[in-house]
């Protein structure tokens, strides 16, 4: 579902270039819960935003359910976001004007589907919050709303999950029923997830881990 090929991605850093990954090639697959672990500054971000196609590689090829991300037009790159990837944001990026109802249908009307109301409350009830749609964003906790945010990620069923830090704002024990939910969730869609986190809790719950080290991977783990 994703592939990285030989992946290399600079970056110029004050008139010099940075190699945030280098040589990277992995593919996860529908289903699969893979951890990027790594210290700060080691490329998980950058692969995250690569993965997603919110960036694109210096050298070598980024798949996404078999379409290289690279070599197409802003339309078909916009579109291939909204219909197969969903994002999971530490900071949960929700929208304060808006209910959490509202919030989780929000991808569905700029998609134009139908029905985006029952949609909407039938994904919150997938993530256990039943009866707090019409609540706003500051009536919740951070538990919840990042159980808003996940929801939102997954309303549109997309093939690819990608979650960056996604339990850095909880405590450990909201963090643990967070990925509970995200691993589940990853099996009853079939989703290929990928979890950028500092957390050894977190890692420990994926299928596979990736160890990232300097732009490169140093380490893989499967469970």
């Amino acid at each position: 579902m994703v592939t990285f090929r030989n992946v290399v991605k600079d970056y110029a850093a004050d008139g010099q270039t940075v190699r945030a990954l280098d040589g990277v090639s992995l593919e996860v697959a529908p289903g699969e819960f893979v951890a990027l672990v790594g210290r700060s500054g080691c490329g998980k971000s950058t692969l995250l935003n690569l993965a997603g196609a919110m960036d694109f590689p210096t050298a070598g090829e980024v798949l996404l359910d078999g379409i290289p991300t690279k070599s197409n037009d802003d339309g078909t790159l916009t579109r291939l976001r909204r219909e197969k990837v969903g994002f999971v944001f530490q900071s949960f990026q929700l929208i304060n004007t808006l209910s959490v109802v509202e919030n989780i249908e929000l991808p569905l009307l700029l998609a134009g589907a139908s029905n985006p109301r029952s949609i909407a409350l039938e994904r919150l009830s997938s993530v256990e919050l039943d009866g707090l749609e019409n609540r706003m964003p500051h009536q919740l906790s951070g538990g919840q709303m990042q159980r808003v945010a996940i929801a939102r990620a997954l309303v549109r069923k997309p093939k690819v999950l990608l979650a960056d830090e996604p339990t850095g704002n909880l405590d450990t024990t909201t963090g643990v029923i967070i990925l509970a939910l995200l691993k589940r969730l990853t099996r009853e869609q079939n989703a290929a997830t990928l979890m950028a986190t500092h957390s050894v809790e977190a890692a420990a719950i994926a299928d596979t881990v990736i160890e990232l080290r300097d732009g490169k991977i140093a380490g893989v783990r499967h469970k």
